[in-house]
């Protein structure tokens, strides 16, 4: 039987149980009172590092995501602990994190760091007339420009479209129109393409574009696709397409009273245990994660603690969205209900308040619940998420200003 076809639990007790071995090791000590002299102190291990595809790009393992970071002091202390790659957004934290991130790396050399920073096309592809991508190629370059002033650099190593769903986005004429602009003037070394949804469309879809170079995804142990997504990923690779992993702690916390965490080092391990993900970009608040996070770039390998904490996780249904898109024909109004739960994650999971507003009111443009209007939900979740609770839940953060969040 082909492995993408195995059941999920199967797949997922290969990748904990099959994928990474724990080697105990010990010493065996004298029985004999005599003086020996002191062990010699252990040589220090060697990073793990991997190329991003067929960029000339070479990364750690694990990599820096700065969405939620606030704290220019973390930075200098990633670089120190061996992570030399940084992501970010043009909207992140409303330009905040990007003007972070060019404040804090200002006085290190330009070659000491790899940056990523992401763009979004909007709405405007979605409009067939000429003006109207005239206008998306325009912003899209004006957005990276603002990002690249913010920054304090030339050039960014890697651009990306940001959530992308479809290859019609990627695609589209007023996209490649953009990123080849910004790749041929030498503001992006890499282009690449961020996505929440769809993710083996949208990898497939890079590969066959001749365009982008790289592609950050989704990838942790609550995906019900992961079959379908260790295959698009062995494809990419073979493409010579990197690959970035990113919310591989499936939203942090497995309850909305956040009293079960994700244990988040077990996570990380097992998102990275296919080699063909060049690093992940975790994010990182505190010296306490930053610690955690970078010491998993000298060993990949599972403790026994954190296959028990993986396996009882998956039992969960948790706070992670598939994006399967499954419940979007039961809703009368068509609502893009997986962008919605992706918000009500970031509000409850990561405790991101900002971010879940930026989300509903920026890119989705609500100002309110919009299912106040629904007498009953006709809409089934596949994992069985509350969606109405849910929506009503977070869309109470549209009716607070954005400087209250920040």
């Amino acid at each position: 039987m082909n492995s993408t076809n195995l059941p999920r639990r199967r797949f997922l007790q290969q990748a904990l149980l099959g994928s990474t071995a724990v080697v105990l090791a010990g010493s065996a000590r004298s029985a004999e009172p005599s003086p020996s002299p002191a062990p010699a102190p252990a040589p220090p291990k060697k990073l793990i590092t991997r190329p991003l595809g067929k960029t000339d790009i070479r990364l750690p393992i694990v990599s820096m995501g700065v969405m939620r970071a606030d704290n220019p002091a973390l930075i200098p202390a990633a670089l120190k602990a061996g992570i030399t790659h940084f992501d970010t957004a043009h909207g992140y934290q409303r330009g905040k994190n990007e003007e972070m991130l060019g404040e804090a790396l200002k006085d290190y050399p330009r070659d000491s760091f790899v940056l990523a920073t992401k763009v979004s096309a909007g709405d405007g592809w979605k409009k067939p007339d000429p003006e109207a991508g005239a206008a998306l190629t325009k912003t899209f370059l004006e957005r990276l420009d603002l990002s690249l002033k913010r920054l304090r650099l030339d050039y960014v190593d890697i651009l990306y479209v940001h959530g992308v769903d479809s290859a019609a986005c990627m695609l589209h004429p007023a996209v490649l129109a953009a990123v080849k602009t910004a790749k041929a003037s030498g503001k992006a070394k890499h282009l690449g393409v961020s996505t929440h949804q769809n993710e083996p469309a949208v990898i497939q879809a890079a590969i066959d574009s001749g365009v982008y170079e790289v592609v950050l995804t989704s990838l942790n142990f609550k995906q019900d696709h992961l079959p379908q997504m260790r295959a698009a990923i062995a494809k990419a690779a073979t493409a010579g397409i990197g690959i970035v992993a990113m919310k591989t702690m499936a939203g942090g916390f497995l309850d909305k009273e956040k009293t079960k965490k994700v244990n988040a080092r077990a996570a990380l391990k097992f998102a990275l245990q296919d080699e063909n993900v060049t690093t992940a970009i975790p994010g990182m608040v505190n010296f306490d994660e930053l610690a955690e996070n970078a010491a998993i770039n000298e060993d990949l390998a599972f403790t026994p603690q954190e296959k028990t904490d993986l396996a009882l996780a998956i039992s969960e249904t948790g706070l992670y969205c598939q994006a399967c898109a499954q419940c979007v024909p039961d809703c009368p109004k068509g609502l893009p209900i997986p962008a919605l739960m992706r918000a009500y994650m970031y509000a409850y999971g990561y405790r991101d308040l900002e971010q879940a507003h930026t989300l509903l009111t920026t890119e989705l443009g609500l100002t309110a619940n919009p299912c106040a209007d629904c007498a009953t939900c006709t809409v089934t979740c596949a994992k069985g998420f509350p969606v109405a609770t849910k929506i009503a839940d977070v869309t109470r953060l549209t009716s607070l200003p954005a400087e209250m969040l920040a």
